[in-house]
Parts: C-alpha cells; structure tokens; sequence
C-alpha cells in the first residue's frame, strides 16, 4: 500500500521542535532571530511564499523583516540595501526571493550577501562548503527533501537515489548532500536533465525519485519500479475550468498512476513545499546561534 509522505505534519513538527529552541534561545542570550526577506516585483506565487515565510517565523517567535522593491529596481539599489542587512546586528538572515526579474543577474546578488546570513545556501560560500561535506546552511528545498526521507524512515544510505533536474536550487544541493560519506546520505546519485537520453531507462533504477523539474507530470507511470519512493518538488499550474480560480496545481509526477507503484509518495501541493519553509527558519535559528557564540 501507498503512503503518502505528509509534509505539512512533518514541517509542523519541525516548526513546533524550532519554536522551543528559538525560545530557549531568546531567553538565555536574548537574541531574537531575524529573518529578512527581499521580493521584487509583485509575482502572485512569490508572493504567497514570503507571506508564509514570515508567518511562519512570527508563528515561532523570529523577527520577520519584509522588504519589497518595485519590478523594475536597479541592481545597485538591492545590493545597497543587503549591504546595510549585512551590518545590521538584529538580522541573522537573509533571503532574496527568487526568481528574480530578467534584467536582475541573480548569483551576482546572492553574492551581495554575507555567507554568514545566507540562509538560502546559495552563496558560492556555503555552496563550497556543502560540497566538501561541511555544509554551513543547506538549502532549504534539498534540506527539507532530506528531513522528509529521514523522518519517513527511507533513509538514503545505499539506495540508489536519481534525480531529475539539474537546478543550482534543488538539483545539485540535494545530489551533493546526500551523496556525503554519512550514515543518513550515502547514497549512490544519479543526476538526470535535458541531455540524458533514454530518462526512463535510468529513472526505473531508482530506490528514490527526486522528480524537479518544472514540467507538469513529466514522471509517467512507465519511468518507475515498483516500490519507488518518489520525491515531488515540482509546483506547476494548469488550466482547469472545473476549478473557481481556472487552474489547479500539480507536480512533476503523474501523481495518480505512479502512485499506484511507489511504495511512498508526496502530493503536490502539501509535500515537499511547507518543508522548504521549515528549513529556511532552521538556518536562520542555526545563524543566530552562530552570532551568539
């Protein structure tokens, strides 16, 4: 029988474990950890993101900071303002939502950050560090794909895990930290992308499917093993004239085939998503204690 991997009971376990820890915190140093999130322009999904994201951080008991720039901001006035965050004592994180507008060079920002704020993980940095397998801030996405494997009792060590995307985001992070020489990762990684041939081939080998992609129900049932654990990060809209809002989410998976041959799966929405947001807050918790000591 199927399980489905509930991500948000799992990211609220995670948020209520944070929520004592960033008490504990608060009341023996009185340090409060303080997230900053930049959003430019007004797109609808980043929006919701950061509004959960700072929610969520209020919920347990972070300073949320939300700073917002118009669509057409030039790159000198964000670098301006993560400068002034990076000297500000009281902000421990920093985030940039992403993705960015096209005039924006988005690794040329990130690099604006302090890697000792970059609570994303994606400063060449912390990037560094990861891969060498003394990670500072994993990624949120890849650290809460992990959290869902480990706290579902699939733990990676000596599957075959093949992932499918080769993003700086997801992608690569996850292949990196679950490849570490570590009883909860070491795991054989497969990286599959546009210039694999024969994806199918190689996604019937996988213990674990980690499906990112960004194409809607690209994993069809005849690409997996009976048995797979399959690993949704795709958040996709389709039209759906059935719904109120005219469309409806769905993954990169064919959720209702494949699931009928992986012996666990996430859905979409309800996954891997509430995760993402639990780990942003854990790196932040983890950058306030670093300050504190």
């Amino acid at each position: 029988m199927t399980r489905v991997i509930d991500g948000k009971a799992i990211a609220a376990e995670i948020r209520s474990e944070l929520k004592v820890s960033v008490s504990s915190l608060t009341r023996k140093t009185g340090i409060v950890p303080g997230l900053a999130v930049l959003l430019v322009g007004d797109n609808p999904a980043s929006q919701v993101y950061v509004r959960n994201k700072q929610k969520s951080a209020s919920d347990i008991g972070m300073n949320p900071l939300d700073i917002k720039f118009d669509q057409d901001v030039d790159a000198k006035t964000i670098e301006s303002t993560l400068h002034q965050l990076n000297q500000d004592e009281s902000v421990h994180g920093i985030l940039v939502q992403l993705p960015l507008p096209d005039h924006l060079d988005e690794k040329l920002i990130i690099r604006h950050i302090n890697p000792m704020k970059d609570v994303d993980g994606l400063h060449p940095e912390n990037v560094g560090l990861l891969l060498s397998g003394t990670p500072r801030f994993i990624p949120a996405t890849p650290a809460g794909i992990h959290q869902l494997l480990i706290r579902t009792n699939n733990n990676p060590s000596g599957k075959h895990v093949v992932i499918c995307g080769r993003s700086d985001i997801v992608g690569k992070p996850i292949a990196a930290l679950l490849l570490q020489k570590d009883k909860a990762s070491n795991a054989t990684v497969t990286i599959c992308h546009t210039g694999t041939k024969d994806i199918g081939e190689i996604t019937r080998q996988a213990d674990i499917l980690i499906a990112a992609v960004g194409i809607p129900e690209i994993i069809t049932p005849d690409m997996v093993s009976e048995g797979v654990v399959v690993i949704d990060v795709g958040i996709n809209r389709i039209l759906d004239p059935s719904k109120k809002s005219g469309y409806r989410l769905v993954g990169d998976v064919q959720y209702d085939d494949v699931s009928l041959k992986a012996s666990a799966i996430t859905p979409v929405p309800g996954g891997v998503g509430p995760m993402t947001i639990g780990m942003l807050l854990y790196n932040t918790l983890k950058s306030a204690k670093l300050n504190a000591q």
